[in-house]
């Protein structure tokens, strides 16, 4: 079956983040990445983009959308088509299509959810909107053959990617566990230069990056990086 799988970025638009959150002098303007997973069950659907917002949001991040419906097409297929939807976490620039399909169940952490619900975390009508069908999860999942969820948490409590092998290797969605490849890099970098018994001081990583590396990655992607880490030796 792991023949038969297949992943296709999707471009959902970009938004401009601040020099307040860049940690530099300047704006950084971001993309904003899905991910469509071809099964021989069905579609899965990694993140669905950038959702209304309020005046203040618009103003502060000056978002640009590319339509999910479009973005689908391009890829060949309709909303009808999704099977399912995995969210990395439920901020509003990785969740705005969700109301888009209704019906459809959408995985996420418990945490993530609860915490989303818990308010001053993502726009209301992303989150409990009609039709909105959760499947809570508590950990980790293997939710079809060759395709885990596996909890990330840092850049939320609830973060989680997608682990999905092919026949070439595996290939991990990272959602925003790390910003950037570049960033996974370092941390898994880290990760090497501990296990090799390197002195401190070292950098420290995520201790979760242990359970990725079981996957024996060979291609990570990312949320708001149109960059794909792979390893040295690949």
């Amino acid at each position: 079956m792991a023949n038969d799988i297949s992943v296709r970025r999707l471009d959902l638009g970009y938004f401009v983040r601040p020099a307040v959150e860049t940690g530099g002098p300047e704006p950084r303007v971001e993309p904003v990445l899905a991910y469509l997973v071809r099964h021989d069950r069905g579609l899965v659907l990694f993140d669905t983009g950038i959702g209304a917002a309020d005046p203040g949001t618009e103003a502060h991040y000056r978002p640009r959308r590319r339509a999910l419906p479009d973005a689908l097409a391009a890829a060949g297929v309709a909303l009808a088509d999704v099977s399912l939807v995995v969210n990395c976490h439920l901020h509003f620039d990785h969740c705005g299509g969700n109301p888009l399909l209704g019906g459809r169940p959408i995985l996420v952490q418990d945490v993530e959810l609860a915490t989303a619900r818990g308010g001053d975390y993502t726009f209301d009508e992303l989150l409990d909107f009609p039709g909105a069908t959760y499947e809570e999860l508590a950990g980790e999942a293997e939710i079809w053959p060759g395709v885990h969820i596996i909890p990330t948490p840092g850049h939320t409590d609830g973060h989680q990617s997608l682990v999905v092998r092919q026949p070439d290797g595996t290939v991990i969605l990272a959602g925003q566990a790390h910003d950037f490849a570049s960033e996974f890099a370092s941390d898994h970098l880290a990760r090497r230069a501990a296990l090799d018994g390197v002195t401190q001081p070292l950098p420290p990583y995520r201790p979760w990056l242990d359970r990725l590396t079981d996957f024996d990655p060979r291609r990570v992607l990312f949320a708001h990086d149109c960059a794909v880490w792979e390893p040295s030796d690949g």
